[in-house]
Formats: C-alpha cells, structure tokens, sequence
C-alpha cells in the first residue's frame, strides 16, 4: 500500500457555475436563508418553497429577486425544471424523501446536517469581489471551518480584489494580442502572466491602469516576452514626451495615421510656444 492511499479520503471542490441555473431551496429559516445568499452569489435563479410565516428576514429581503411558493413541499412535481436542490428543513423524513427524488432524477441536492445525503457540502466561504476561498471539513466540523475562515480572512490584503481585477484585464487584452488555445502559445501566455504576478507585489498590481497595461505588453510581451518591473513602467510614464504620449492614444492614431501628425505637431508646438511669449 504505497503513501497516498493511506490518505483520508476528501471532497472535489469545484468552482459550481450556476449563473441562469434553476436553483430550489426549500425551507424557510435561518439554514435556508444561507443557503439563499450563496445561490444569489452565484447568479442562480431561485425558488423558495415555505410557508410565508416561517421565512427568515434575510429571505424576506430578497422576495423582490426570487420566487416564493407559500406552502409545504408537496411533491416530485415541484422538482421539475430545477437543476439543484437545497433542503433546509427539521423534518428528517421529508428532508430524506425529498434527497431520494432529486437523487432520482439526477438533480444534485444537499440536505442541510445530514451529510450521507449531501452530493455536495456547503463549507466557510470568503467572497471579496472575484476572490472566493471556501473551507470545507467534508461535513465534520463546520464550526472549525468557521474559525479557519477567520484567520484567513486576516490574513487578505486590503487591496486584493483591485489586484484580481487589473490582472484579469491584463490577461484579457493579452488573449487579445495572442490569441489560441493549447499549445505554444498558451504555454507562453501562461508563463509571462505568471512572471508578472510572481514578481509584482498585490500593491502593484493593483495600480495597473489601462496606460500601464499597454505599456507592460509593449514593452513585456512584444519584446521577448520580458518582464518589466513596476519600477520601469512608471520611470518611462514620467520621462515620455508628451506629444509621445498624445500621438500615441488609441483616439488619435487613426487620424495620425491619415497624416494628421504634422499639422497636429505643429498645432501642439504653437500652443505651447505662443503662452511663453506673451509671458516674456
């Protein structure tokens, strides 16, 4: 028996993309209304069957944006059209009759403290903009995962979501410049982008605005697939001309390239020029 099959036995987690899915929770209280705020969190389409009394304020809340049902679940008939179950009720023996139907009809579901009828755990979650981190303790100590959330939400730098984003759109325009999937040039794309983020701190990638992004290509990707430092773009942001600068503006360039650049040069010279003199 070699090491890694003596290794307790864990979870596949996975990232569900629910946008646009048919999510049904039933059950009103304050488990449900959990269950409520992550499938909201997802952009999933949501139906909540409760009786209206019984329903949580958080869930109350929120009644503009999903689909109350006021009464008890009634049967396999309120299961078709749902792609995921969420079961938060007291009831033992409806919450493991409600488990066998999904499961019947191929519908992943979780029954809220009852894990042998869970196809999927709900653990501690962190979402901060794009950044999502979930602790899971495979349904054994929900609590403990709470504590370790905690720690780590310390531990997340205030700037971090604004480093995602910017770097998400360095990514993006770098798809654009080097399209493909698989092969050389995903390979490629995939070892700059990760020199970037391994050699720029949080702070600095947080301050890539769309300037600095087209600088970093220009002077990263098109040139050997370098790495620049912070440091650099922002010396070369400091020393460039700025009819440099202008000329080089994505608004400018179809009109400096139909000739417009020596009138327009002289134009920027004069208006500069002509202000000294009347001053001296």
């Amino acid at each position: 028996m070699t090491a890694s099959t003596n290794k307790p036995s864990g979870s596949l987690l996975v990232a569900w993309q629910l946008h646009g899915k048919h999510v049904l929770v039933v059950g009103g209280g304050n488990v449900a209304s959990g269950r409520l705020a992550h499938a909201l969190t997802a952009k999933a389409t949501v139906t909540i069957i409760a009786p209206r009394a019984s329903l949580h304020p958080d869930i109350v809340s929120q009644l503009g944006h999903i689909t109350h049902i006021d009464r008890e679940f009634s049967g396999e008939q309120d299961l078709e059209g749902v792609d995921m179950v969420l079961c938060a009720i007291d009831d033992v023996s409806v919450s493991s009759s409600i488990c066998t139907m999904a499961r019947s009809k191929k519908i992943p579901v979780n029954v809220a403290d009852i894990p042998p009828e869970c196809d999927f755990y709900f653990g501690s979650m962190i979402n901060q903009g794009p950044l999502q981190i979930m602790v899971s303790t495979n349904g054994k100590g929900p609590k403990i995962a709470n504590l370790i959330k905690q720690k780590i939400e310390q531990a997340i730098p205030p700037n971090v979501e604004d480093a995602i984003e910017r770097t998400g759109k360095l990514r993006a325009e770098l798809r654009k410049r080097a399209p493909g999937v698989g092969g050389k040039v995903s390979e490629e794309r995939m070892r700059w982008m990760t020199g970037i983020c391994e050699s720029w701190t949080l702070e600095e990638l947080a301050q890539l605005d769309d300037s600095m992004i087209a600088r970093l290509l220009k002077n990263g990707w098109d040139k050997g697939r370098t790495i620049p430092s912070h440091k650099e773009l922002i010396q070369e942001s400091t020393t460039t001309p700025l009819w440099c600068s202008i000329a080089s503006s994505p608004l400018l360039s179809p009109l400096l390239s139909r000739g417009v650049i020596t009138s327009f040069s002289a134009g920027l010279v004069i208006g500069l020029v002509i202000p000294y003199i009347r001053r001296h």
